[in-house]
Formats: C-alpha cells, sequence, structure tokens
C-alpha cells in the first residue's frame, strides 16, 4: 500500500460536485492498492460529533498498514467544538490518514491553521481561464514535492481540466520520491495515470488552425477524460459551425463587435473574433463542406452506419481539421499570386 504523505488534510470549496470529485481522487491515492473496506472509516451527516472523528483517527489499523479516516461536513464545527480534533493535529497518528472535508458552514480558523501545520489544505474550487494556470502555480508551490518548469508544463498539459486529481497526484509523487524531492518532467511521466478532459474549445481551436493530429487527440480526452458522450461533442461541433453559416454573406458584420452583435453575444466578444477569422478564411464554400461533414456524421451517429460513436467523430474532426488546413494554404497561395503579379 502507498503511504499517505500526510497525516491530515483538508479538502474545502463551494462546489459540491468539485469537493466530492476531489475527496473521491484523493482517498482514492491514499488507500491504493489495497481494500477500502480494511482501510477507510467515512464519518458523513448531521449526527456524529467531533469525538467520533478523533477516535477513528486514534485507532491503529487492522489488518493493514494504515487507515483512512474521511469526516464530511466539518464546517458545522465552532471552534470551541472543533478544539478536540485541533488537538489531536497537534500530535497525530502516524498510521491515520486524516481527510477533513469542508461543508456545513465556516470552517474553524484553529482547525484549518491545524491542518496546514502537519497536513494539506486542498481548495477544490478551481477556477477557469486565466485563473487556471494561477491557481496551479499556487498548488504546486505549496505541494510537498518540487517541480521544475518542465514537469509542472507536463502535469498541466496532462490533467487538462481535470485538475482536482491534482492533490492526488502530488501526494503519490511525494510517496515515491520523498517529501521536498525535486522532479523533472521524465520523474512524473509515470505516475500522471490517464489523461484528463480538456476545455472543448480546445477541440475546435484544433480544427480551426488545421491540426488533424491535435484535433482527434482532444477529441478522446474529452471523450475519454471527460466522459462526454458523442451527441454533446456532436452538439458543441454543430454550435462552433453555426456560428461560422450565421456571419457568412452577413454585411452588417465588419468587426468584432458587430459579429457578437449578430451572434447575440454579450461580455467578451473574444469567441466572436474567433468566429469572424475562421469565417473569412474557410469563405462560404468551405462552411459548406464543414456542414454537410457535420450532417453525415449526425446520421451516423444515429445508425446510418455501423460504427461506434467515437470513430464516428474521430473521422469528422479529422475531415474538418484537414479541411481547415487546406483553406489557409489555398488562400495563402492566392495572396502569393497577387504579390507575384
Amino acid at each position: 500500500m502507498t503511504a499517505p504523505t500526510f497525516p491530515a488534510y483538508l479538502v474545502r470549496g463551494h462546489d459540491d460536485v468539485a469537493v466530492g470529485d476531489a475527496v473521491r481522487s484523493l482517498v482514492a491515492e491514499l488507500v491504493g492498492p489495497a481494500d477500502p473496506n480494511l482501510v477507510v472509516e467515512d464519518l458523513t451527516g448531521d449526527d456524529y460529533e467531533i469525538r467520533a472523528v478523533v477516535d477513528a483517527a486514534q485507532t491503529p489499523p487492522f489488518l493493514a498498514e494504515r487507515r483512512v479516516v474521511v469526516a464530511r461536513g466539518v464546517g458545522r464545527f465552532s471552534t470551541a467544538e472543533a478544539a478536540p480534533l485541533t488537538a489531536y493535529l497537534a500530535d497525530p497518528l502516524p498510521t491515520t490518514a486524516l481527510v477533513l472535508v469542508g461543508g456545513g458552514g465556516t470552517l474553524a480558523r484553529a482547525l484549518v491553521d491545524a491542518v496546514k501545520k502537519v497536513g494539506h489544505v486542498i481548495d477544490a474550487d478551481v477556477p477557469s481561464g486565466r485563473g487556471r494556470s494561477t491557481w496551479l502555480a499556487a498548488q504546486l508551490k505549496q505541494a510537498p514535492v518540487r517541480l521544475d518548469a518542465a514537469a509542472s508544463a507536463a502535469v498541466s498539459e496532462h490533467l487538462g481540466e481535470d485538475l482536482s486529481r491534482l492533490p492526488g497526484i502530488l501526494a503519490t509523487l511525494a510517496s515515491a520520491y520523498g517529501q521536498g524531492a525535486r522532479l523533472v518532467a521524465d520523474d512524473v511521466a509515470p505516475y500522471l495515470g490517464a489523461a484528463g478532459s480538456v476545455a472543448p474549445w480546445e477541440l475546435t481551436d484544433a480544427i480551426d488552425r488545421g491540426d488533424p493530429a491535435a484535433a482527434v487527440g482532444h477529441l478522446r480526452r474529452l471523450l475519454e477524460g471527460g466522459g462526454r458522450h458523442p451527441l454533446v461533442v456532436m452538439a458543441s461541433l454543430h454550435t462552433h459551425f453555426a456560428r461560422m453559416l450565421r456571419l457568412d454573406g452577413d454585411g452588417d458584420v465588419v468587426d468584432e463587435k458587430s459579429a457578437a452583435a449578430a451572434l447575440g453575444m454579450t461580455g467578451s466578444t473574444f469567441p466572436a473574433k474567433k468566429a469572424l477569422l475562421q469565417t473569412r478564411r474557410l469563405g462560404g464554400a468551405g462552411i459548406s463542406r464543414a456542414i454537410l461533414l457535420l450532417a453525415d456524421a449526425d446520421l451516423a451517429l444515429k445508425g446510418t452506419i455501423d460504427w461506434p460513436g467515437d470513430l464516428v467523430l474521430e473521422v469528422l474532426v479529422a475531415r474538418l481539421a484537414a479541411a481547415s488546413r487546406r483553406s489557409a494554404a489555398s488562400a495563402g497561395s492566392g495572396s502569393g499570386s497577387k504579390r507575384q503579379r
């Protein structure tokens, strides 16, 4: 069994789903190949008392090397009520990995500080967009191991949108190499597991820039790592090309602001800008070809050919990306001819 890096963890966040995913991932990493029925004790609900958490944490393991004690909803305990647990954390049992899960109220400051002294606090609410890289950098800075730039980039790329898996991976790395170890990309690669999902726009961006290999790779991560149904991915592709169809030939669309207005977008005009650029790159003929490919694939998903859904989508995105690449090459060739004249 893989030994846990810390005697205590605190998982907190406002998104119950994200918190639940982070807890499941962390517990799975802590349990390793052992039998969870022998290792894990899970305290949940509003009826358990803080003394039950302390008693469970102080109980030696039976037929296993360690125990993993999960206490959910510890936010309902006041500072005074959590005092016995705070006292336990001053001298925790080395054979117990205690996982405290926030929720039910504001976490007692003394309890948070006690966990930080001996363990690790996991913020499960992972931001998106620009905030994602800031969050990731902060998590890696306080990690039990030190990753160089290449290793950090490898972790970020591999996890994609599934950053809730990060604490578990860091715990595993610390168990394998020791706390404070300095690691390079080759050190972390064997411990990353299955590639995580990616954002849907990474798939459409790869298609737009004419990169079939990257498009198929992102598609597989959406289907496998992200657990998206083929029809959900198809709907995203339909929306992407429907925007171009809406903009094509609209004389009132002259820039990204007018494109956003035509598409009914509010807030950032960046998505409209991308749609407008790709509309101009493909042209009417290219957009029509893409719509026909989408229609054929839609029928195939509904049973016109005996192919699995993931194969239908792989062929589709490869064709869409190849068509985009041909359009870009054609446009570049046309520009060169004009310059020669």
